[in-house]
């Protein structure tokens, strides 16, 4: 195929020379480096997937700006952690308050809020993922995360919820919810603190993995129809095989596998999906999909100087949300999901915890769901490794290219300059940039020069 390779020009050409992004850098002291990016609009690879899923919905104050992100999924877990549903929802021991009340009585669940948070995700274009069982408890008391009195009782109670949001029972929906969750990081601490001031499971993970049986075999064997997974362990790699040998032996029903990681660069986590997807197919489990339902910017869970918090909400936050999702892309994974979008949390970087203004990585969410609304991936790279692309084709032939410049290291500030090498009669009609200088700001210049730290998300078309 005849191609040409042109320089990436912006709408507005800048006289003299080119401009730089970099804060603080100058022509002089620091020369662009030079990377080509090459599209090719007519090779499709496949649809593009929801890399763009989060933790929890919308509330009060950013409902419209959450409706625009076109999340497809949103997971409910530590939802219960967060004011606007007054705590009171999602959780079993907040919907079932009493373990001694009767299963079968609508008169024992108080649905309430739980019903209004997943209304208010339905509206904003959302699905929800249902997670069964109960939010982190970090305070000396523990209330809900001890192992159930009875595992065959929890799974009826289940049972009863799913029924309620799904075939309309008690006041309920028909929503068809199809993921349902059970449980949460029941490995957290397990190689720890998990008899003296535990998390998430106050058990061992033998009592999960019983746990685990009991449940989702009775709820496979209500719903047949609908996704029963976990475990969303913290520790996947370490304790995911004797998971996956327990159900095995158990016979227990999986139609997704869940899991968490938290890293500082989006090749670690690209790399964890290739482990997560051998350790399925080693066992036979090669039509379970692998959900990644928990994942955000972590330099080190050691860190005392809470560096990772400050990160999160700024430009290389958002250069880390999106190239994890464009690594994961071409990567074994079925769906991520970024912790968190709850409010008022470190761990939203979308959005000002008070404010709810919107910050760097909401955009780098909201371009990857202009790449959906595309729909069909079609071949992009880029040899130069600090940069990730992703780019899709939509039904009447427009291509949107993701670009992104992802750098760990703070003191790393050369600026590149990026061509883009087109085939014969395609050429750029648009540019948009996630940087230092502003969000989702139309790109400046003779030429693109992104920034140690920066998001690109160019519209292509034919001359």
């Amino acid at each position: 195929m005849k191609r040409t390779r042109i320089l990436i020009l912006a709408l507005a050409l800048a006289a003299g020379g080119v401009a730089y992004a970099q804060a603080g850098v100058s022509e002089t002291t620091v020369p662009p480096a030079k990377a080509v990016v090459t599209v090719d609009p007519e090779t499709a690879v496949g649809a593009v997937k929801p890399m763009n899923a989060a933790n929890n919905g919308p509330v009060e104050d950013n409902r419209e700006s959450y409706k625009a992100l076109r999340i497809p999924f949103a997971r409910t877990h530590d939802t219960a952690l967060g004011e606007a549903y007054g705590h009171q929802c999602v959780d079993i021991t907040k919907v079932f308050p009493d373990f001694s009340a009767p299963v079968n009585a609508p008169s024992s669940y108080d649905f309430t809020l739980t019903d209004k948070l997943l209304s208010d995700m339905l509206a904003a274009g959302t699905e929800p993922f249902f997670r069964l069982g109960q939010s982190i408890e970090h305070p000396i008391r523990k209330y809900g995360i001890y192992p159930p009195k009875s595992f065959k009782k929890w799974a009826r109670i289940c049972e009863h919820i799913i029924r309620h949001y799904n075939e309309g029972w008690a006041d309920g929906f028909h929503w068809n919810i199809r993921y349902w969750e059970i449980w949460n990081e029941a490995d957290l601490d397990v190689s720890g603190r998990w008899r003296t001031d535990p998390r998430t499971w106050a058990g061992t993970l033998e009592e999960y993995n019983a746990f685990y049986a009991v449940a989702a075999k009775h709820l496979k064997k209500c719903f047949p129809d609908l996704k029963i997974g976990g475990p969303a362990f913290a520790n996947a790699g370490k304790y995911g095989p004797d998971f996956l040998d327990d159900i095995l032996k158990t016979g227990a029903p999986m139609d997704f596998y869940s899991w968490h990681i938290y890293a500082k660069d989006p090749k670690q986590v690209s790399d964890y999906t290739y482990r997560m997807r051998k350790m399925l197919d080693e066992r036979g489990f090669t039509g379970v999909e692998s959900i990644l339902d928990e994942w955000n910017y972590v330099r080190s869970w050691e860190e005392t100087d809470h560096y990772g918090d400050r990160v999160r909400p700024t430009v290389k936050g958002a250069a880390f949300v999106g190239g994890v999702m464009c690594v994961c892309q071409a990567a074994p994974v079925d769906m991520l999901m970024y912790y968190d979008l709850r409010p008022t949390t470190t761990w939203n970087g979308a959005y000002h915890p008070f404010t709810y203004d919107l910050q760097p990585p909401y955009w780098a969410l909201y371009y990857w769901s202009e790449l959906v609304d595309y729909g069909t991936q079609v071949q992009s790279q880029c040899a130069d490794l600090d940069i990730y692309t992703c780019a899709a084709r939509s039904a009447d032939g427009k291509v949107r290219l993701l670009m992104v410049r992802y750098h760990e290291d703070d003191a790393y500030g050369q600026p590149c300059e990026v061509a883009l090498s087109l085939p014969a009669g395609w050429t750029v009609r648009g540019i948009r940039l996630i940087d230092s200088r502003g969000m989702d700001r139309p790109a400046e210049g003779a030429a693109l020069v992104m920034e140690a730290n920066a998001v690109a998300l160019l519209e292509i078309g034919r001359q």
